[in-house]
């Protein structure tokens, strides 16, 4: 559940993305260290409909929509109080939720919590990866090791780890749209918006001396102020071994029953050097929790869609969904492929396969998701309920009643350029390197002519000099780059022949990259870039591919975008019709802003049989004998012989239902006496029909114990310092 990684490989009608609508959107990314390769791909499983299906009135019956469809987000501000006192017995005092609201962090990517008064932060081991890499000196391996700081001295600063708490709130609605000219096109109220939300931004932070930013909610239907106190000095304290903090690997993400120690813990010292001691954090359970107590999840979701409408979310599933789905599948291949082929290379693509691995099954269950008629049914119940509930009121149906028509005509337009710009698209880590580093190129040339500021000219020169290009492995994500403008615009398609010159795709790809010295040689790289005008006449083909596909993909990008720009603003549209009609008894979409979701602890049906609301050590070692053999399920060294003191009936992770999404991995999993019982780490693969709605029948968050991290702390890791820490003594 890594949104950085989710958030950006999102396809969803964000031109940022597949964009590509100008040299330096081309640009945008690809000239980062050479970090992956993809091989000749299969199709995937949902080719693209002709445009004209895309608008078609879905083959599935309308259901009864159900209460929470639209989830259990709640935003801080608009707590659900009587709500809660009608479900769960408590009342949600304000003191309750602004302790609850500061003892929760936002890190890079995911969520944390204060979980001692000396600024003990405990989050995911897979949100601490890249700090441990950072802090490994040399001769060591910590990620695959393991880290525990025995002293206070021995904690390691991770300077690439910063920690954000939110500690103001403030509804400026009003503010941002007395800025906005209603009668001014579509575009330029967008700009207003943003240019409003920019002030807001940069004024408040200022005067708070905080980090402040404007949060659009229903999509535009109401905007909050969030200011947040950021924390730099934040120090890896103990990390588990990644066979014991990923155990079960690929094969068991997104799935359970699991057995997984997914934790990590760090400290935020204060600029005075010493532990910060937080005036609000979260105490650890001494009693546990049982199946059908209440919980709340308290994080940072990233992105949601349910407010999408039918043609919305049809275009996701004939479209954006294969799409992206085919783009993951090659490249995890390739990178697999690599790594096992090149064993020494593993630590450094490790990272990175895992984030792709959790996109590519996260894609393929939006996919199921958005084939399945009973959530579709559900979807079309609630679109009939809204446009229903609009009509009733003669003035919203004059304002509101004809944005789905007007947003599925908008999705047939962007149909018919999807597979061009998707296609032709250049930029990111997950393409190929040498045409990315070709456009940043060409890009770093039209900013010398054009007189673009020197030091952004030689920000993109050293991103350039600092790219180092794996050739054997970039063949592979060549080939499968033009695999993909194959399969998406056919043989015949002109930039298809011009990269094949009748070869094979292999052979292509590495021709291309051989005949290309000045991409991917740094010497010769660093000659060109010298005399930036010889780069626009150079020959070589990495340089021509990009200049053929400029043109098509600038105008399919512009096309795109002109649409994007008219899909937001009705989408803004629609949002503040949902908000006239149902107020904040509809939780707004997830913006990776702090929200508070209910839930209760739950096993379900699944297989034929139940899933546990729990699972235990004894089922850790039981998974651990039963794949003898297979690396995923391998447990380290010192967990082969469990010390006596191991109580395996210690339970280790569970499930609940709790609305969670990519950007809650980390969440502190609280009960009514805000004591934490449990950290967030994954959902089920059931729970990937969220991105579009809610429901509780098979759907769960999953979690580690509390009690079962402290156990293994105590009793494998004898990390006594921590322990007595943890549980106040």
């Amino acid at each position: 559940m890594d949104v950085v990684f989710l958030e950006r490989i999102r396809m969803t009608r964000h031109v940022s993305f597949l964009g590509t609508v100008s040299l330096a959107a081309l640009a945008v990314g690809c000239a980062s260290s050479g970090t992956t390769a993809p091989v000749a791909a299969p199709a995937p499983a949902i080719a693209p409909p002709a445009p004209a299906e895309v608008a078609a009135e879905p083959a599935i019956e309308s259901i009864e929509p159900g209460r929470f469809d639209m989830g259990k987000m709640w935003t801080f501000e608009n707590a659900p109080v009587q709500y809660f006192e009608q479900a769960y017995g408590f009342r949600a005092t304000k003191e309750w939720l602004d302790q609850v609201r500061l003892a929760s962090l936002r890190i890079p990517g995911c969520t944390a919590s204060f979980v001692s008064g000396e600024g003990l932060v405990l989050s995911n081991h897979h949100c601490a990866r890249g700090a441990t890499s950072a802090v490994t000196k040399e001769g060591e391996n910590l990620l695959d090791d393991g880290f525990y700081a025995a002293t206070l001295s021995d904690e390691r600063p991770a300077d690439n780890m910063w920690a954000d708490q939110l500690v103001r709130m403030e509804d400026v609605t009003d503010l941002i749209e007395r800025g906005v000219d209603p009668t001014t096109s579509e575009a330029e109220q967008l700009e207003a918006i943003e240019m409003r939300s920019e002030l807001v931004d940069d004024s408040t932070s200022a005067l708070h001396a905080l980090d402040c930013g404007v949060t659009s909610l229903y999509q535009g239907g109401k905007y909050s102020l969030y200011c947040y106190k950021r924390y730099n000095d934040v120090r890896l304290v103990f990390v588990p071994e990644l066979q014991i903090g990923y155990f079960g690997g690929d094969p068991d993400n997104f799935t359970y029953p699991r057995y997984n120690l997914d934790f990590s813990l760090f400290r935020i010292y204060d600029e005075a050097g010493q532990p910060l001691r937080p005036a609000n954090y979260f105490r650890w359970t001494r009693t546990g929790v049982t199946e059908g107590d209440a919980v709340f999840v308290i994080g940072n979701p990233g992105s949601t869609e349910r407010l999408s409408t039918m043609a919305q979310l049809e275009f996701a599933r004939d479209y954006n969904e294969p799409f992206t789905t085919r783009l993951l599948k090659t490249r995890t291949d390739i990178l697999a492929h690599f790594m096992e082929h090149h064993p020494d290379q593993r630590s450094r693509y490790i990272n990175q396969w895992f984030g792709w691995m959790n996109g590519l099954k996260l894609y393929q269950g939006r996919t199921k998701a958005l084939n399945d008629p009973a959530i579709m049914g559900r979807k079309l119940g609630f679109e009939r309920q809204f446009r229903a509930d609009v009509a009733k009121r003669p003035e919203l149906q004059r304002a509101y009643g004809s944005l789905w028509d007007e947003i599925a005509d908008i999705q047939s337009g962007m149909a018919e350029v999807f597979p061009t710009l998707a296609s032709l698209g250049t930029g990111g880590s997950i393409r190929s390197q040498t045409l990315g580093t070709a456009a940043l190129m060409m890009q770093y040339a039209q900013m010398a002519a054009g007189g673009a500021p020197d030091s952004i000219v030689q920000s993109v020169r050293s991103r350039l000099d600092g790219t180092d290009i794996n050739r054997d492995l970039d063949g592979h994500m060549l080939e499968a780059q033009i695999g993909d403008v194959t399969f998406f615009l056919g043989e015949d398609d002109p930039w298809v022949e011009m990269a094949l010159a009748g070869r094979a795709p292999l052979d292509a790809a590495r021709a291309i990259i051989a005949e290309s010295p000045s991409v991917v040689d740094p010497e010769a790289r660093r000659v060109l870039l010298d005399d930036p005008a010889s780069i626009m006449s150079s020959a070589e083909p990495a340089f021509a591919l990009v200049q053929a596909a400029l043109p098509r993909v600038q105008q399919a990008g512009a096309q795109f975008q002109m649409l994007a720009v008219q899909e937001q603003t009705r989408a803004t549209k629609l949002a503040r019709a949902l908000f006239e009609v149902y107020g904040t008894e509809v939780a707004p979409d997830a913006t990776f802003t702090l929200r508070i979701a209910d839930g209760v602890v739950s096993g379900y049906e699944y297989n034929g049989t139940l899933a546990p609301a729990y699972t235990t050590f004894y089922g850790l070692y039981d998974r651990w004998a039963a794949h003898k053999g297979r690396e995923e399920w391998a447990l380290p060294e010192r967990w082969h012989t469990p010390p006596p003191e191991l109580d395996l009936s210690t339970p280790v992770n569970m499930v609940h239902t709790n609305d969670t999404v990519g950007g809650n991995s980390g969440s502190p999993v609280i009960n009514i006496d805000r004591e934490l019982v449990g950290l967030l780490f994954d959902g089920n693969i059931e729970s990937l029909s969220g991105d579009f709605i809610y429901t509780t029948e098979g759907a769960r968050s999953v979690s580690v114990r509390a009690d079962g991290i402290l156990e293994a702390l105590r009793h494998v890791y004898g990390a006594d310092r921590i322990v007595r820490e943890l549980v106040g003594r």
